[in-house]
């Protein structure tokens, strides 16, 4: 496919590195020459320097035979008049990156006029995913297939755990819980487990099922938490108006601490129901005094990764329950594995996923395209939900008698509402929604899970 990705910051980075990797034509416009010239000697891409809303930098990028034209700079406006100006050269699908809070109830409506086929907010994006955390206490991670019908959670398994020396069939037996763990992270190895597969402490892992059976099943390892109720956010950006928002929905006492007084005004005119304090929330006498060992949850959105995992580590060692942090930066990552249930979040991130999953879904011609694509463990790891097609190779035949491919897992089955954890005789019907669990496999066909 040919991919025009206007805008080379963080999230246009990141999308770069992922559609470059899966053997598309990429094209990357920016009006700075040295981010062209980097990201150029960095990655199999060609890059055109000048404004990518200009008629004729887009002309020059190809924007007529474009497949999907891509734009991500600082500005909205800037955004969506690239996308406008792309899909009137011939560009078959245009996707714009719109922040601007107060554009958040227009977006169907800019959507519709402008005909841009698809938008992303990653500040908004990120809210969400941590919102799942804090309503889902003891996970690091949720994610949700089939409209919240499954989960695929991620687990830390403490030095105490039940789990500790036991197979997947030794907690089968004993737990008696439909749930599937469909991967697991322990240190720099990611597994895609068997039955004979034996749990270590700090392992961290990843398991699907239904929201009632994964509580069931938490519950029976003494792991549930009771429900949070104070939040404390550090960083007063668009991700905290995103979330304050939605905390307060919920029923949250949320507190805010920024140190920018324009933007602490701001934030109370926003929301008015949230206490926004004024300091700056790197100093640990400024947490204190703000209540930090009184909080339930404690978030860290600063625009500093350093900051952040400072911030965390204090509240860690504070005994804080629940600990979220944003970290953009991949070298970074590790500094937080000390912290055992912390949760990380990177907007670039969650953005590049929704467009691999979207651009491997356009560039499908099969038919069983992707409804879903999450990357975990550091992106080593992808979940997919396809739709099972009634041409598919994989209907009606036992999972038992199915050859899969090296690292590969049917980790779900959603029919008509209902989900299946699957065993080795259950088989995949047309229109079934399945969910695939894979490590070093490019899959954009659930076919493509066959040897």
């Amino acid at each position: 496919m040919r991919i025009i990705v206007i805008g080379d910051g963080k999230v246009g980075n990141a999308i770069i590195e992922n559609v470059s990797k899966e053997g598309h034509q990429v094209v990357v416009v920016d009006n700075n020459p040295n981010v062209v010239e980097d990201i150029v000697n960095k990655f199999d891409v060609m890059g055109i320097c000048g404004n990518g809303a200009s008629y004729d930098i887009l002309k020059e990028a190809g924007a007529a035979h474009a497949h999907v034209v891509i734009a991500v700079t600082a500005s909205d406006e800037t955004n969506m008049l690239a996308c406008i100006i792309a899909k009137k050269l011939g560009a078959k699908s245009t996707i714009a990156r719109i922040r601007n809070y107060e554009y958040n109830k227009q977006i169907k409506m800019i959507k519709e006029d402008f005909d841009i086929t698809m938008t992303i907010n990653p500040e908004k994006e990120t809210a969400n995913e941590i919102l799942k955390v804090v309503n889902f206490p003891e996970a690091i991670r949720v994610d949700n297939f089939a409209e919240g019908q499954v989960d695929l959670i991620e687990l830390y398994i403490p030095e105490n755990s039940p789990l500790i020396g036991k197979t997947l069939i030794d907690i089968h037996q004993k737990y008696q819980v439909s749930v599937l763990v469909c991967a697991v992270q322990r240190g720099e190895e990611v597994y895609i487990p068997n039955g004979t597969f034996t749990f270590k402490a700090k392992d961290k892992i990843h398991i699907t099922a239904k929201r009632a059976n994964i509580k069931q099943f938490l519950n029976k390892l003494g792991l549930i938490e009771t429900k949070m109720k104070s939040v404390l956010i550090i960083g007063g950006g668009k991700i905290t108006s995103y979330l304050g928002n939605e905390l307060l929905k919920n029923k949250y006492e949320v507190k805010i601490i920024e140190k920018n007084y324009e933007r602490c005004v701001e934030l109370s005119e926003l929301l008015p129901n949230a206490t926004i304090i004024n300091g700056d929330g790197t100093s640990h006498d400024v947490l204190s005094e703000e209540g930090l060992n009184d909080s339930d949850v404690v978030i860290s959105l600063t625009g500093n990764d350093e900051e952040n995992i400072i911030i965390s580590m204090y509240a860690f060692k504070q005994n804080v329950k629940k600990i979220i942090a944003k970290v953009n930066k991949e070298s970074f990552v590790g500094l937080m594995e000390s912290i055992d249930m912390a949760t990380i979040v990177s907007p670039k991130d969650i953005i590049a996923s929704k467009i691999v999953s979207y651009i491997r879904a356009k560039n499908n011609s099969r038919g069983s395209n992707i409804l879903t694509l999450y990357k975990l463990v550091n992106n080593k790891v992808e979940a997919l939900e396809f739709i099972a097609k009634p041409k598919s190779k994989l209907l009606n035949k036992q999972l038992k008698d199915i050859k899969l491919k090296d690292k590969v897992l049917i980790a779900g089955i959603i029919r008509n509402g209902e989900s299946i954890i699957p065993n080795g005789a259950d088989m995949i019907q047309a229109d079934d929604r399945v969910i695939v669990v894979t490590a070093g496999q490019y899959l954009d066909d659930l076919d493509d899970i066959l040897v």
